[in-house]
């Protein structure tokens, strides 16, 4: 049985990074052949490393994952996220992209802020 696809959240990533057992118990199980980013998750990562050498160990990290590129489905998506949940459950705009990668692209997705992401419609939360 081949195992299906899982886009991780950046908190999973940066959990990972932490040493949470717990995560990386759950991502080993996955397995890295099967854990992509959103190039969102990506640049949030870039953004929050601290040095050059944080910044190096990320890009190589990134190198090994498949990357999800935002296209013009994916912006479509994005955009009618923002119109339907920005104002009744304040949906950011990198949450949004995320979750639109998943949707678009029939992944699960995984992450620990499930608050933000449970009420949006057809959006499968990796369990």
């Amino acid at each position: 049985m081949e195992k299906k696809l899982v886009l991780c959240d950046t908190n999973i990533i940066i959990e990972f990074y932490k040493g949470n057992g717990k995560i990386v118990e759950k991502l080993q199980k996955i397995g890295v052949e099967n854990i992509v980013i959103s190039s969102v998750t990506a640049a949030e990562l870039i953004f929050g490393a601290l040095n050059k050498t944080e910044l190096k160990t990320i890009m190589a990290d990134i190198a090994q994952l498949k990357l999800f590129h935002l296209n013009e489905l994916i912006s479509e998506q994005f955009l009618l996220l923002m119109q339907k949940y920005s104002l009744s459950h304040k949906l950011d705009i990198p949450d949004a992209l995320i979750a639109a990668t998943a949707h678009v692209n029939d992944l699960e997705l995984y992450t620990l802020n499930v608050k933000h992401f449970k009420y949006i419609h057809k959006l499968k939360l990796f369990q």
